[in-house]
């Protein structure tokens, strides 16, 4: 009796082992907000679990780099933009785009239209602007080469303010411009009092200078494995199937992130309004990457002047592999 017992239970962990979902680990490129829905959504409408994926997310935040914690192994994914991600290859980091959920950049630079800015070819000379470090400079100092414009300070170029998250450098005008995402920073300047009327905005889509933004990027190593490459096949098809509901259902989506926000920092209204922003930004991907959006990225990169953010064409810094089996 105590065999068959043993047996059985024996026979039922095994059975258990076997059925156990496979754990994969995302690493976020910011806080929990609408701006990752569609990994959210995946996750509590069961989509991950249909692929017998159990995935965790992670937030992001200011002390965390992406790039970084994938290279340390404490993420399987991460979602970063491509500057960072390209910049980061070129010194040694082996990091393959996989999958590119976003086909148009949210990145602009938002300006007082008292400052008398309406056109960045001929009055940005000799203002402050604020930028956003930690990677998210690249394309800002980029576009300021196009325009052939200097970032040290001086009288024929732009002074750069080190902007922290927030808009407070517009508000108390600080500078002239700041950067701003049309989902997120937008908003923030206009529940601060602002309106749309008060400012001048240039989206880096309109300038001819934009980047990818929000890939998703794995190692090169893990895609030599063929069992991890197959959880990352059922992970970039159950998050597209998250995005695609998420724009469909930006209320609902909007809900399911701040249901994961553990820092309860978000509101609803902010939420849903990124939501539809963002759906803007996915519509049209199916989570494939664009080989023309990838080599304009590569260009606005290698135009940096005597400072350029990667130095050569690179090679291997994204994979159809993917996304060519993931979208069968």
């Amino acid at each position: 009796m105590t065999r068959l017992m043993t047996s059985a239970a024996a026979f039922a962990l095994l059975a258990g082992g076997a059925w156990a979902a496979d754990p994969l680990t995302l690493q976020l490129k910011w806080v929990t907000q609408a701006q990752f829905a569609g990994y959210y959504v995946a996750k509590d409408k069961g989509f991950y679990g249909d692929e017998n994926l159990d995935v965790t997310i992670r937030p992001g935040g200011p002390d965390i780099a992406p790039t970084q914690v994938l290279a340390g192994g404490g993420a399987d994914v991460t979602v970063e933009w491509m500057p960072a991600a390209l910049a980061a290859r070129e010194k040694g980091l082996p990091i393959v785009n996989i999958a590119q959920p976003f086909k148009a950049s949210g990145m602009m630079l938002t300006c007082l239209k008292e400052s008398g800015i309406t056109d960045p070819k001929t009055d940005f000379k000799g203002k402050t602007l604020g930028v956003w470090f930690f990677g998210n400079e690249f394309p800002f100092l980029s576009w300021m080469n196009h325009l052939g414009l200097k970032t040290d300070g001086g009288p024929e170029g732009v002074t750069v303010l080190k902007q922290g998250f927030n808009v407070d450098p517009l508000l108390q005008k600080q500078a002239a411009c700041i950067s701003t995402m049309t989902y997120n920073e937008y908003g923030q300047v206009l529940d601060a009092g602002l309106k749309p009327e008060d400012l001048v905005t240039f989206k880096y889509e309109d300038q001819g200078v934009a980047t990818l933004e929000d890939g998703l990027y794995t190692l090169e190593d893990k895609l030599k494995d063929p069992a991890m490459e197959d959880k990352l096949v059922r992970f970039v098809r159950a998050s597209m199937k998250g995005w695609k509901y998420a724009e469909e259902h930006p209320e609902e989506a909007a809900q399911i992130v701040l249901d994961n926000d553990e820092t309860g920092a978000q509101t609803e209204a902010h939420q849903v309004r990124m939501m539809q922003e963002v759906a803007k930004l996915t519509a049209g991907s199916n989570g494939a990457l664009d080989p023309a959006d990838a080599e304009r990225t590569v260009e606005t990169l290698l135009s940096g002047g005597s400072d350029p953010v990667i130095s050569k064409k690179p090679e291997g810094a994204w994979t159809s592999a993917i996304t060519d089996k993931a979208l069968k």
